[in-house]
């Protein structure tokens, strides 16, 4: 199938699924398009045990002609980082940064060995032969935050601003962090000789610390250039650059291209949008980065949906999957709240903050293109449904009801 027919297939569909969603299903647009997506999906594959195959089988085609992984991973989500990052006010992360930096990096790495070791048990009880690497593995790629869907619902629940600085801060700089440990247990997990524990700090480093410097780096060439003129046309397209031209420069070099894009955004949304544009270009700017953003949400959730159509599904991963829910979701609570109470010892926080950062942890695409990255193998076919049907559930049963938890448990005045 033709790149520009699955596009054009695909635009077509979100379209009409964002009409319906709007129009009549009135849900969040994320939660309500991969919710449409998963109900076509399961309705092609009933027609097709009914007789219906042929259509079931180009369904599969179109799917299966879209390289998640790649889709993602090396085009998307440097889109979607960027816009993110853009919006995020410097000064209310700052307020947030012991926070933030504490969640998003000791608590990814705390998730990833407890979700690990957990499931690692989990496999042992259903008799999958599951090596622990690959459940650390799992670990990891589960552990990231996706801040996407859970935002509206925040706003729209009143949840308090600290609160949503949190979420969007650990989730924005998480994900970095997350795609870092993973590349780093893929390697032991996959290379002939398993890299030693100083190539392992080396290589952390080196896409963490790197990704960070390259991302300032940028972001400071960027915002010397926005300073020189005054042409939104010209300025827009400059951001471009960094996203595509930087990103592909990060990965070339090895050093974390996520990471880079969150620090660029960080640093063109706040000192570039203030000292850098003017107002007609900042109108510009943030209408433009804010329909980038929303069209390829909808186009990922959609594909989150259909990825139904081509995923292998057995009963023990499936089992396996269902059982990880609540492990995930406890191994959550953990890793938040262990933090949250040490420093809620000098600080205070929202009434409920633990809860409401262990529901609004929401699990997304990134999950699943990591998963779809493993090499093809017993091991895959086991991670990759476990991943897939803790991010259904992620997204629909805590995106549907997390607006009722934060109206529930939030109060009057925190943090």
């Amino acid at each position: 199938m033709h790149v520009l027919d699955v596009i054009a297939t695909l635009v077509t569909l979100t379209a009409l699924l964002s009409y319906v969603n709007a129009r009549h299903v009135r849900l969040p647009s994320a939660i309500g398009l991969m919710l449409s997506a998963l109900v076509i999906s399961l309705g092609i594959v009933a027609l097709g045990s009914l007789g219906l195959g042929s259509l079931e089988r180009h369904a599969e085609a179109l799917v299966g002609a879209v390289d998640f992984n790649v889709a993602l991973m090396h085009g998307m989500l440097s889109f979607l980082l960027f816009a993110g990052a853009l919006h995020v006010n410097l000064n209310d992360l700052s307020s947030q940064r012991a926070v933030v930096s504490v969640l998003a990096t000791v608590g990814t790495l705390a998730s990833t060995f407890l979700v690990g070791g957990l499931f690692w048990l989990v496999c042992q009880l259903l008799s999958l032969d599951l090596p622990f690497v690959y459940c650390l593995l799992f670990g990891a790629l589960i552990s990231p935050t996706d801040p996407i869907a859970v935002l509206g619902i925040l706003k729209s629940a009143g949840a308090p601003r600290s609160l949503e600085t949190k979420i969007t801060g650990e989730s924005l700089f998480n994900d970095g962090v997350g795609v870092v440990v993973f590349v780093v247990l893929l390697s032991i997990a996959t290379l002939p000789t398993p890299p030693g524990v100083g190539d392992v700090i080396v290589l952390f480093v080196k896409e963490a610390i790197g990704g960070a410097l390259f991302g300032l780096g940028i972001g400071l060439v960027a915002f010397w250039m926005l300073r020189r003129l005054d042409n939104y046309s010209v300025e827009i397209l400059i951001t471009l650059a960094v996203v595509t031209g930087g990103y592909s420069l990060a990965m070339a070099l090895h050093t974390s291209g996520p990471i880079a894009m969150v620090v660029a955004g960080l640093l063109i949304g706040n000192h570039g949008r203030r000292l850098a544009m003017s107002e007609r270009t900042r109108g510009h700017l943030d209408t433009f980065w804010e329909l980038i953003d929303e069209i390829l949400n909808t186009v990922l959730f959609v594909l989150i949906g259909l990825e139904l159509l081509v995923l292998p599904f057995d009963l023990g991963p499936a089992v396996a999957g269902v059982i990880a829910i609540p492990l995930v979701l406890a191994a959550r609570f953990v890793c938040v709240g262990v933090p949250v109470r040490i420093m809620g010892l000098r600080r205070a926080f929202s009434p409920g903050a633990v809860r409401i950062l262990t529901w609004g942890g929401l699990r997304g695409g990134i999950s699943i293109a990591l998963a779809l990255s493993i090499p093809a193998g017993p091991e895959r076919d086991v991670i990759l449904p476990v991943t897939y049907l803790v991010v259904v559930f992620s997204i629909l049963v805590q995106g549907l009801t997390l607006g009722r938890v934060v109206r529930a448990v939030t109060g009057s005045g925190a943090d």
